[in-house]
């Protein structure tokens, strides 16, 4: 049965008509849960209709998500579309874009560098070249790009370097005049009706392209489509079929561990999958998995480290679901549990096991020793329901509603950013308080302690994931020690 769905965009069905069954999507949801995965948002889309679709609240489907590397396949298809308008090649040289910061040094190093090397992550470097490139001073990523030498020659090694892809980003500027945002946008986003995408920039204001755009699950999703679909939607042609092809099949050998998905050879940008799929993905389980011979797409977000027990869900709990024409028999009980279990996902907010001392610490204002942070006092308010926290820093204050059993909505201004987060709160001690917070936009989730001990508080942070330091630790909470007066 074809469906409506809110807000326009992918149609809709039921599971069993386009030959899922909706057991084999329950099963994949159980597995998610027992294995401990956090997912933010899902969308399965079979035969071009979305069969599931859900976000485990308080993350909302509406909201953009960063997709951390998932980034590159579209910056990767933004050079597809450039080479198709005669801007660039893909054996155009790279120096030959920047030649105002070429050295005849880095002109004997990287004269045989060609954009198809940055595409396949065969640029020869033997070592990611972004933390490089952050390190630069003057903010020139091109120049520090430049002046890190290849060791291996062009088109034999494999390393994955996300300064090559912030190289594309920066060759598609000057191949076309444009960002890269502002290229894709009337020959991808608007076409597929995507709306809302962001990106962070260099220090010179180039779209980073290896990572920082922020996009809804459903535009990942419709991402996935069109390259199933070989570049066409709705009957347009977006991409030639001769891209989709290079794009998505193997242009490097990247190991050979058969029950590896990061072994199983790398294209232009997408990596290649068991099962005959291949996908786009971002750090801490941001996915589009593509899978040509089922014709099915699975889009999600997310803030998990095990992204291989991800993909395992995938091929263990929905593959084996999906047949090849409707079901015939379609289990009626599953289909209404199904419906059910996508209406309510959710993290449910913390419950306070413990009473409070709240009227001993409440309304203090604790004055916060140095740290890296910049917060200089804190306070926390409690009332019926809830409490307000108050972070005090040099050019202003932050306040943030906290529930009591039920997220609160807000937003927090941190590093120049404004993250959209839900907080909740319960009391673990009679001097312990926790908070919960969820970056509705990140895959971060910080959990802080405060222990009060007479006119003394010490805050701790514990984060969800942890294993990419520069990122996993971004805007994480340092241990913070504070006196009230």
């Amino acid at each position: 049965m074809l469906q409506a769905r809110a807000g326009g965009g992918l149609p809709g069905s039921d599971p069993e008509s386009q030959g899922i069954r909706s057991e084999a999507i329950l099963g994949f949801l159980r597995r998610i849960e027992a294995d401990d995965l956090e997912l933010h948002g899902l969308m399965i889309v079979r035969n071009g209709h979305v069969v599931a679709e859900g976000a485990w609240a308080p993350y909302r489907t509406d909201v953009p998500h960063v997709l951390n590397s998932l980034s590159k396949s579209f910056t990767s298809t933004a050079i597809g579309l450039a080479a198709e308008e005669g801007r660039l090649t893909l054996d155009d040289p790279v120096i030959s874009f920047f030649p105002e910061e070429v050295t005849p040094a880095i002109e004997a190093n990287m004269g045989e560098l060609k954009i198809r090397h940055l595409l396949s992550m065969t640029t020869g470097h033997t070592v990611d070249t972004i933390p490089i490139m952050h390190a630069r001073r003057d903010g020139n990523w091109v120049k520090a790009f430049l002046e890190t030498p290849i060791e291996r020659p062009p088109g034999t090694h494999f390393l994955y370097n996300t300064g090559a892809s912030y190289m594309l980003s920066a060759i598609l500027h000057r191949a076309t005049g444009e960002q890269l945002l502002d290229w894709l946008r009337p020959r991808l986003f608007e076409p597929l009706g995507m709306a809302g995408v962001k990106t962070v920039t260099c220090p010179r204001g180039i779209h980073a392209g290896g990572y920082g755009m922020y996009m809804k699950v459903e535009d990942i999703a419709k991402f996935g489509q069109l390259y199933l679909q070989e570049g066409v939607w709705e009957g347009r042609r977006i991409l030639s079929a001769e891209w989709v092809r290079m794009a998505t099949s193997k242009q490097a050998d990247n190991g050979d561990d058969p029950s590896s998905d990061w072994a199983q050879g790398y294209g232009f940008q997408f990596w290649r999958c068991r099962h005959g799929a291949y996908r786009g993905d971002g750090a801490f389980g941001q996915f589009c998995v593509v899978m040509p011979h089922k014709r099915a797409v699975v889009a999600m977000t997310a803030g998990a480290m095990e992204m291989q027990d991800m993909l395992n869900a995938v091929w263990e709990e929905l593959l084996p679901g999906m047949e090849d024409a409707p079901v015939g028999r379609p289990d009626a009980a599953a289909r209404r549990a199904l419906a059910d279990r996508l209406q309510t996902l959710s993290y449910p907010a913390a419950v306070s096991a413990k009473t409070g001392d709240a009227s001993r610490w409440s309304g203090r204002t604790w004055q916060a020793a140095d740290n890296p942070a910049g917060i200089r006092t804190l306070g926390i308010r409690f009332a019926d329901g809830g409490a307000e926290l108050e972070l005090g820093f040099a050019a202003g204050t932050q306040r943030l509603m906290i529930g009591h059993g039920e997220w609160r909505a807000g937003e927090l201004h941190i590093a120049g950013m404004s993250l959209p987060v839900a907080a909740c709160g319960r009391w673990i001690r009679r001097n312990v308080y926790e908070l919960d917070l969820r970056y509705l936009d990140q895959p971060f989730h910080d959990r802080l302690t405060c222990h009060f001990v007479d006119n003394r508080l010490r805050v701790t942070a514990v984060r969800n994931v942890w294993m990419t330091p520069g990122l996993s630790d971004a805007w994480l909470l340092p241990e913070l020690y504070a006196e009230s007066r």
